[in-house]
């Protein structure tokens, strides 16, 4: 049984036409040996995996001429010296190579001197290697290696002719890796060497190393499930999925089938980032000239073409933005998986058209009806037996139809704008008031307005604006005892406490109501907070004042006792001195033992 011999090294290119993806360099290399235009200090810079070493190699022999030799498989015939810069990077290192570089050659034209990961020499190896590599000998050729060109001093990289080469792109690696399963009788879909490709990341030698661990999971047949499940990635047909499900709004699904990705081991992050990928890809798509763009397979590309048409570019580019927003946040949010899924549910939320969950808290079918004993009238009772058979008693229903959840516009008219038909002399004033109340309710769920929301507020303010102009009553204008409002009053506080609103009864009970005129009710408060707090409440104290006291005219006169709010103390300086009014001796012995405060 022969030894197995890794792919990198088995199909390691042995001539510049068999390296993939750096054609410009190896065209400029063999230009300059056949013109004999080859610097004598040449330097090989770029990421892992794309060819450097190879290259130097590869030139190395061809400067000798060594093409014909039988044994041209051996890397260092022809005096042709490697030498690794990781593990000799010292001085006597470099001293050792110069005063090899003095012999000539005894056979062939040149002698090359390949220092792989010279970024890796110290600073005072690269001191004693300027001089050589400024002038050396006519037989000598150094080509050095490495990643990391920002290591290397200037003074070296003035001295080298550089040449930086490239990521391979993802077509070309996967056109390498198909001609190799080829050559080896292996079945090889395209999808899966194309996610082997994108998972090298542009290094060939890491494609190949994950092209042999694929071989053995699949047993010589690589499908892209077998690379998905091995790699641990995420295939194209997963994002084709919940995209779909995206565009038609289906929350449920698409973070259900998240949680699938999550119980596979993927992490939300991976998951997240190439969602973003996907949605770029698809953007891509949607015109000719960028098609070129998407790396993908054939097949691939069919399916996401048929997929870029269900989509407006408008929604893809507002996907990109939330996808990337989300990538951008993964690491610091708490709860990383409903950071996800609330981004999942802000992408299917983007065409409300198509969206099949309706996220907002749904109205009851029916306006529930006033909690007082009073009677409803003819006219009334007629209304709601024919207009909605529901009982109005009923407060809440659960899970209404979807179809009710806008009131019909003709409904919400008769409720706000026909007159009653019992004269209004004889109808209570509650009823009235709770009249006027579900009307209001009505118009917002009518305009589609939550009744949580600010913008309700502002609608209702308008409403009642408009039915004031629109609808003139008669305004009461009951005459009002001091005794009356202090009653009304604490009834008030009452019911606030009772419902909850502490600071509000705790704000009324600061001080008693006075009547200093008919309508005009006065209430002196220690500081302009108190005051500006009441301000904001004053309609629901004043509502409430208009229907119990039968008076439409009443008014606040809010004062600010200005001597009362200088007694409060804040600071310790304020206290201290209201400490020595109290007690003068105080100062006196601060004083004396010369104390601060």
């Amino acid at each position: 049984m022969e030894p197995f011999v890794v792919s990198a090294l088995k199909y390691r290119p042995q001539r510049f036409d068999d390296v993939v993806g750096q054609q410009s360099i190896t065209q400029t290399l063999e230009n300059a040996i056949a013109k004999d235009h080859l610097a004598q200090a040449l330097l090989f810079c770029g990421p892992r995996g794309v060819g450097k070493t190879t290259c130097a190699r590869i030139l190395a022999k061809k400067i000798n001429d060594s093409d014909e030799s039988p044994s041209s498989d051996n890397d260092f015939a022809f005096n042709i010296f490697e030498l690794d810069a990781a593990s000799n990077n010292s001085v006597e290192d470099i001293r050792n190579l110069i005063d090899q570089v003095r012999i000539p050659p005894q056979v062939g034209k040149y002698k090359v001197y390949i220092i792989d990961e010279v970024h890796m020499l110290s600073q005072a190896a690269f001191n004693a290697f300027l001089k050589t590599l400024e002038e050396p000998p006519a037989h000598a050729i150094f080509i050095l290696a490495t990643t990391e060109k920002h290591k290397i001093i200037p003074t070296i990289l003035s001295r080298c002719q550089i040449f930086d080469f490239k990521r391979i792109g993802v077509t070309d690696a996967k056109n390498y890796l198909q001609k190799i399963a080829d050559n080896q009788g292996i079945n090889a879909e395209e999808e899966a060497l194309q996610l082997i490709a994108q998972k090298a990341d542009g290094a060939m030698r890491d494609a190949l190393s994950i092209f042999d661990r694929v071989v053995s999971f699949s047993n010589q047949n690589i499908t892209a499930e077998s690379v998905s499940i091995n790699l641990s990635i995420l295939d194209f047909d997963t994002y084709l999925g919940v995209t779909k499900q995206l565009i038609d709004g289906d929350i449920r699904a698409a973070i259900l089938s998240f949680d699938q990705v999550l119980t596979k081991g993927f992490d939300g992050h991976q998951f997240i980032v190439g969602l973003a990928s996907h949605f770029r890809d698809l953007w891509m798509c949607k015109n000719e000239q960028t098609l070129k763009l998407l790396e993908v397979g054939e097949s691939t590309q069919k399916k996401y073409a048929v997929q870029a048409k269900e989509v407006a570019i408008p929604m893809l580019e507002k996907a990109i933005a939330i996808t990337n927003q989300c990538d951008l946040q993964y690491k610091t949010a708490k709860n990383q998986r409903l950071h996800v899924e609330l981004c999942l549910m802000q992408i299917a939320s983007l065409d409300p058209e198509k969206k099949k969950d309706n996220p907002y808290i749904k109205p009851p079918e029916s306006v529930a009806a006033p909690t007082t004993s009073t009677p409803k009238t003819t006219a009334q009772t007629h209304d709601s037996q024919t207009e909605n058979p529901v009982a109005e008693t009923t407060h809440v229903v659960k899970d209404p139809p979807q179809k009710d959840y806008k009131q019909p516009e003709t409904e919400t008219k008769s409720v706000v704008e026909e007159p009653s038909p019992t004269p209004k002399a004889e109808q209570p004033e509650s009823l009235k008031v709770e009249e006027k109340k579900n009307a209001v309710d009505l118009n917002i769920k009518a305009e589609g307005v939550s009744g949580l929301s600010l913008s309700s507020i502002s609608f209702q303010k308008k409403h009642k604006a408009k039915n004031s102009s629109d609808e003139p009553t008669a305004n009461r204008n009951s005459s009002v005892s001091q005794d009356e409002l202090e009653k009304a009053w604490t009834l008030f506080v009452e019911k606030m406490e009772a419902r909850g609103e502490y600071n509000l009864a705790a704000l009324l009970n600061l001080d008693t109501p006075r009547l200093k005129s008919k309508t005009e009710i006065h209430l002196t408060f220690p500081n302009k907070t108190n005051k500006l707090e009441l301000e904001s409440s004053k309609t629901k104290v004043l509502t409430f004042l208009f229907d119990k006291l039968e008076n439409d005219f009443l008014t606040f006169n809010i004062i600010v006792d200005t001597e009362e709010e200088q007694k409060y103390v804040y600071t310790p300086k304020d206290k201290y001195e209201e400490l020595v009014k109290a007690n003068p001796l105080v100062d006196a012995m601060r004083k004396d033992f010369d104390l601060d405060l």
